[in-house]
């Protein structure tokens, strides 16, 4: 492994980066903006810089030649307006920047008692690399054994990172992609195999020497996590928060560093590259994900596809136009153009949709076969019919030759509603099957990751008997707090923010008392999760995350990126809205 010093000589990176000239950049990061959150405040938070055309309104077409949608012609133009009274319905009279218990709170807001308590608890999950924030450990919980609990996780602390934004604290944040982005750059081998250059650790943990005085940085890529698997939404998540950071703080300068760039660049040769495959998703091991253990995700799974959507769309807006970003950003359009398609088409199900595949002939050949993955209707579930609501809708698990995953996942729905790879309609439905499925869903404590368990012999087979993840419980039908902040924001994105206050409200009433769990168990959410941490970082910062959302939704705009109206295609399938 190449020498632990991560140090980044940022100063020197600022000063090079002054003498780009402004035609070498896309678009200026700080001038997008996908839709003018601001408006809705009466005080907007402003920031020094021209607001022009959105980059996500320009049709991605336009940034790669030769791209042509085949399919929107007929595609429905969403009311932009109606978006924007929606929002409004929910938005604070003044717009106060979101601080609890901070110096930024302001006189006379009365916040629920334990945003303070969480606040704090946030605070001490933070870890210090030679004197300076750089993320925040999984859990605080001294009663167990640490494990890989003491570790700073990418994934993990990207709530924590939209709450240090939200309270207009980005220097944690700053420091967090500098490092990994460092760390990426290490040598990586597992059992003599190297991994690609792209991969981003799945966590990092500070090592103190007391007798030499000195502080290293060392890096899991998979070596040590459980089932040897490679993370990959880690650099995923990565470049959704790099444009996090663009959004909040205005400050174009980190994305803009040669470091950076390539770290983005990266990334997409792992995931662009080209092979046998004929979908444009990606095929992915068990493990790879927030499930990171076996829990028969293989394949395609709805949340890496959807991560692999945004962060594609966030590079697009970030990555500058010189030669090496030129090719890029027409290799994203393209497979933006041919992912959206494939994902709207044949990972969508609604009530028509499942009738249609009931009713599926098998053994079907050539480019005019209906039931182009041959699965057998037999396949089908029996839980999905009574599952499925006449109206809603959702994106299911996987989609492979034979196989449909007709799991509901949380994270890989919302994403797909925050990126826009939903599209209005079909964001709707989901929200509509949120609210229908209330008890399935969300229970006693939002939110289900993954609905239903496996059980018995199922479980047996596709878990390897993982005693974890038993029925109900973990990532089996286990209830995570965490999650609250996709709902909320996926919630204000589709102006539906009661489901929000009323999944907030249900977790306001035990998190706090139980000492904020990892996650819980039963099919209601109602037992605290028989090997869950307490202090789970996650879950306190994906709560404030949700609570600042909801106080300031001008907030979502560093997380949700609007539709491309012009990349729409004609979906083959039928739409629960039409019903």
């Amino acid at each position: 492994m190449s020498t632990p010093d991560v140090d980044v000589d940022v100063n020197q990176n600022q000063n090079q980066n002054k003498n780009v000239k402004a035609e070498d950049i896309l678009c200026p990061l700080a001038e997008y903006e996908e839709c003018d959150f601001s408006k809705l405040l009466e005080k907007p938070r402003l920031l020094n810089i021209d607001r022009q055309r959105s980059l996500d309104e320009r049709s991605l077409s336009e940034l790669s030649i030769g791209i042509s949608p085949r399919h929107a012609t007929r595609a429905i133009d969403p009311n932009s307006s109606r978006f924007f009274e929606q929002l409004d319905y929910i938005c604070s009279p003044v717009g106060r920047r979101s601080g609890f218990s901070t110096p930024r709170s302001q006189i006379g807001f009365d916040p629920h008692p334990m945003v303070a308590e969480a606040w704090e608890a946030l605070r001490r999950s933070l870890v210090y690399f030679r004197g300076q924030p750089v993320g925040t450990i999984a859990a605080l919980d001294n009663t167990e054994e640490n494990l890989n609990y003491d570790q700073v996780f990418v994934r993990d602390f990207v709530p924590s990172a939209l709450a240090f934004l939200m309270n207009g604290e980005p220097e944690i944040v700053k420091n967090f992609i500098l490092k990994t982005l460092r760390l990426q750059s290490w040598e990586k081998k597992i059992d003599r195999f190297q991994l690609g250059e792209g991969v981003m650790p799945a966590s990092f943990k500070v090592l103190h020497d007391p007798v030499r005085n000195n502080e290293t940085l060392i890096a899991d890529f998979g070596e040590s996590a459980i089932g040897r698997v490679a993370p990959v939404d880690s650099g995923f998540w990565w470049i959704i928060l790099l444009r996090a950071y663009t959004k909040s703080t205005g400050d174009t300068s980190l994305a803009e560093l040669p470091e950076c760039q390539k770290g983005m660049r990266l990334i997409l040769s792992l995931c662009l590259s080209e092979g046998f495959d004929t979908f444009p998703t990606l095929l992915c091991a068990d493990g790879c994900c927030m499930i990171d253990r076996r829990m028969g995700v293989y394949g395609y799974p709805i949340e890496i596809q959807a991560l692999f959507f945004m962060a594609l769309r966030c590079a697009l807006l970030l990555l500058k136009q010189d030669d090496e970003g030129k090719e890029f950003i027409e290799r994203i359009a393209k497979r933006l153009h041919a992912l959206s398609y494939h994902m709207r088409s044949y990972f969508w199900l609604d009530l028509k949709q499942l009738n249609d595949i009931y009713r599926f002939k098998t053994e079907e050949y050539s480019h005019t076969a209906v039931n182009k993955f041959n699965v057998m209707p037999d396949s089908l579930p029996e839980w999905v019919f009574d599952f499925m609501p006449v109206y809603g809708g959702y994106f299911i698990g996987n989609v492979s030759p034979a196989r449909m995953d007709f799991r509901w996942f949380c994270l890989g729905n919302c994403i797909a509603i925050l990126s826009s790879l939903a599209t209005p309609e079909q964001s709707t439905a989901i929200m509509d099957l949120i609210e229908s499925r209330w008890e399935e869903l969300v229970g006693e404590m939002p939110l289900k990751v993954c609905y239903p368990a496996m059980e018995t012999h199922e479980w047996r087979i596709i878990t390897g008997c993982d005693p974890k993840n038993t029925r109900w419980s973990y990532h089996n039908g286990g209830s995570w707090p965490v999650l609250l902040w996709l709902l909320t924001a996926a919630c204000v994105k589709t102006g539906r923010p009661q489901i929000a206050r009323r999944a907030i409200e249900i977790a306001e009433a035990r998190l706090l008392k139980d000492h904020w769990p990892e996650y819980y168990d039963g099919k209601l959410g109602r037992y605290i999760g028989k090997q869950s941490r307490k202090a789970q970082t996650w879950s306190i910062a994906g709560y404030l995350v949700a609570k600042m959302m909801l106080e300031d939704p001008s907030h979502l705009g560093m997380i949700a990126i609007e539709e491309d109206k012009q990349m729409k295609p004609i979906l083959r399938r039928s739409n629960s809205w039409t019903l």
